[in-house]
């Protein structure tokens, strides 16, 4: 792959990056998502030359480009693993704490939206494959060919929200196999009812099976319940989103943390180490109207930032 070939917008580059406070720093940072590179280069123009960024991507084609991009920086270490192996890396490179804070941008990128081979679009023909990395077993192929009509109906109503996800899953079990984007689009649209919505039928089924493939929520959602401990006072976490399901994690976990009490409501004392966070914005920033109308896709896009006030020193 061209370094040229690898085309990724970076969504509220400035707000994200902003919200870290690391002009002239010399803390430690972590993109966890490192894409196109976008968050990462502007941290590394931010930060001084004796701080630090570690940025994590799973996709071999992300990891190429980025590399290429950020090639002038010395104080990048670039990690070609799963971002829900923080504490691993951390230990592997013998750091402690991310003194600084640390970014999520969530989801597939527009590259892997795409590059018609990676199988994550309906808009173009390839074998259903969708996953981030290639050293991942299980792809889309698999999750359509050989999941029961009740697990698919699952993954469709719990993760793309689909309103005739019961209807879709027995249309895939009685005319499997089905091995291309395109075969599973036309058999989605031929099987479900017209509606006045503009969002393509295909949309909320191509979202849950990326979603199951990738193991995307739980990933996610436990890498969060992980981070804490590793996080130094003062250090910021800040999550962009573009789902409500992906959204309401984030939600959740700061919502959880910035109470002033998390034990069991029946307990007469409290227990736990009271408030560990404190949100930066009570509402999620959302991107411009200017960044919408150059990129469309980030109009879906929500930012929600916290920062760590306290030690935490229990999962």
């Amino acid at each position: 792959m061209k370094n040229n070939d690898f085309k990724h917008y970076t969504v509220m580059l400035n707000e994200t990056v902003n919200s870290l406070n690391s002009d002239g720093s010399d803390k430690i940072y972590i993109d966890a998502t490192l894409g196109g590179g976008g968050h990462s280069e502007l941290i590394l123009k931010k930060i001084s030359p004796n701080g630090k960024l570690i940025s994590f991507d799973l996709d071999e084609d992300a990891i190429q480009a980025s590399s290429a991009r950020l090639k002038g920086y010395k104080n990048i270490k670039i990690i070609n693993r799963s971002y829900g192996e923080i504490q691993e890396v951390l230990n592997e490179l013998g750091i402690e704490k991310i003194t600084g804070g640390i970014i999520f941008d969530l989801g597939a990128s527009f590259h892997q939206f795409n590059k018609a081979e990676r199988g994550f679009s309906f808009q173009k023909d390839a074998p259903l494959d969708m996953r981030f990395g290639e050293s991942q077993t299980k792809t889309a192929a698999d999750v359509v060919n050989t999941y029961s009509e009740k697990e698919l109906t699952e993954i469709f109503s719990k993760y793309g929200e689909e309103r005739f996800s019961k209807t879709i899953a027995r249309a895939i079990v009685n005319n499997r196999p089905i091995n291309t984007t395109l075969q599973l689009a036309d058999l989605i649209c031929k099987s479900t009812p017209r509606t006045n919505s503009k969002i393509h039928p295909a949309t909320k089924v191509f979202q849950a099976l990326r979603i199951e493939v990738n193991n995307e929520l739980l990933n996610f959602e436990n890498t969060l319940n992980r981070l804490l401990p590793l996080l130094s006072v003062g250090a910021i976490i800040s999550v962009i989103s573009f789902h409500s399901l992906e959204d309401r994690i984030v939600k959740n976990f700061f919502k959880k943390y910035s109470s002033n009490c998390r034990c069991p409501i029946h307990q007469a004392k409290c227990t736990c180490e009271g408030k560990i966070l404190e949100l930066v914005n009570k509402k999620p920033i959302l991107p411009t109207e200017e960044e919408i109308s150059e990129n469309p896709p980030s109009r879906s896009a929500k930012l929600r930032v916290a920062k760590v006030i306290k030690v935490f020193n229990r999962v």
